[in-house]
């Protein structure tokens, strides 16, 4: 029997057109320019249905409430079909990817996040390989996970990152090996999948809840971030100098982290180097986050750790469990 694929179209360049005030995504268009390609009536293809959003949106446009709409959709259509491919705009299309794969517990379905740099409508698209291959990767049912497929290389969807907006390869896992690879065949990297789940598929929908992001920058002064931290931000993701270091010409910093942790607040330490881990306590600028309160995010994306936050206070555990699983593994995020 022929597996049968979702397309999910949230929207994004992939589906857009000229208009005078630029690339708009426009409703319906998607489909038609679907319909037209001759590679995707061919017998080797899998059978798959469209479903478009409404309204169609640009990624930079994606929160919270639409990664729920995505989840809900292919919840909601899960036993009909073999695989989901989720097109999307490229920006956040690794935020969409990270929070899927908390919030889509005990998947045992391929879902691929793919899209384009130039639209379909354009001769010149990466589009058609893009959408091609994550249909026939989502038919296999080899990667049972969130994924990212673009430019020839399916990537964990929580380990990606976006790392280009104007070259055709855009996204990059720099913690973690590409799943696949894809050139004359497609070649699994069979160590690097999830394993099965051996649950029930079930749906986490995710609230809207307070979280901030801080990078830091050489001369940062601490005392005007205080503001923010307050006993209504529930969790912040630092991007931090290399293994987790902050400047130490300023000791505003771990008093105002230390304050916003006994407020309640997530504090969690990640890198602004794209490779590598963070390691609280390994030098002395980095020991007074660990003091603090702060906790690691290790390897994890920014990407990653702050779905993850969003997932954690969704699930509704308390401060200190949080704190716990931050630290953890719970969907491959960080290498622990």
């Amino acid at each position: 029997m022929k597996k049968r694929i979702c397309i999910l179209n949230t929207g994004g360049t992939i589906g857009m057109v000229p208009t005078e005030q630029g690339f708009a995504p426009k409703k319906g268009v998607l489909a038609e320019l679907l319909k037209e390609m001759p590679e995707l009536n061919d017998t080797a293809m899998p059978l798959w249905d469209v479903i478009e959003f409404d309204p169609l949106l640009d990624s930079s446009n994606m929160t919270v409430e639409q990664w729920g709409h995505i989840g809900e959709v292919i919840a909601r259509n899960y036993d009909n079909y073999d695989g989901f491919v989720v097109l999307h705009g490229t920006d956040t299309m690794s935020y969409t990817a990270s929070a899927l794969s908390f919030m889509l517990e005990n998947l045992g379905k391929p879902v691929i996040l793919t899209g384009s740099q130039i639209p379909l409508c354009q001769l010149r698209s990466d589009g058609r390989d893009n959408i091609i291959s994550s249909m026939i990767i989502a038919a296999q049912g080899v990667a049972q996970e969130v994924c990212l497929y673009f430019a020839g290389k399916l990537l964990r969807g929580n380990r990606s990152t976006k790392i280009s907006a104007d070259q055709l390869v855009a996204f990059e896992s720099p913690n973690y090996p590409p799943l696949a690879t894809v050139g004359i065949d497609i070649k699994y990297n069979s160590s690097a999948l999830k394993e099965p789940p051996l649950a029930s598929f079930s749906l986490r929908p995710m609230q809207q809840v307070p979280i901030g992001v801080l990078k830091f920058f050489p001369g940062i002064q601490f005392n005007l971030f205080e503001s923010i931290m307050t006993e209504k931000l529930h969790g912040i993701v630092l991007e931090t100098f290399g293994a987790g270091n902050i400047p130490s010409y300023d000791n505003d910093l771990p008093a105002i982290i230390k304050k916003a942790f006994d407020k309640g607040t997530i504090v969690t330490v990640c890198s602004q180097c794209l490779q590598g881990t963070t390691k609280l306590g390994a030098y002395a600028t980095s020991s007074p986050l660990k003091d603090a309160g702060a906790v690691s995010g290790y390897d994890m994306t920014t990407e990653a750790a702050v779905t993850k936050l969003y997932y954690l206070f969704s699930c509704g555990y308390s401060r200190d469990m949080i704190k716990e699983l931050m630290e953890k593994d719970l969907r491959g995020e960080l290498s622990r």
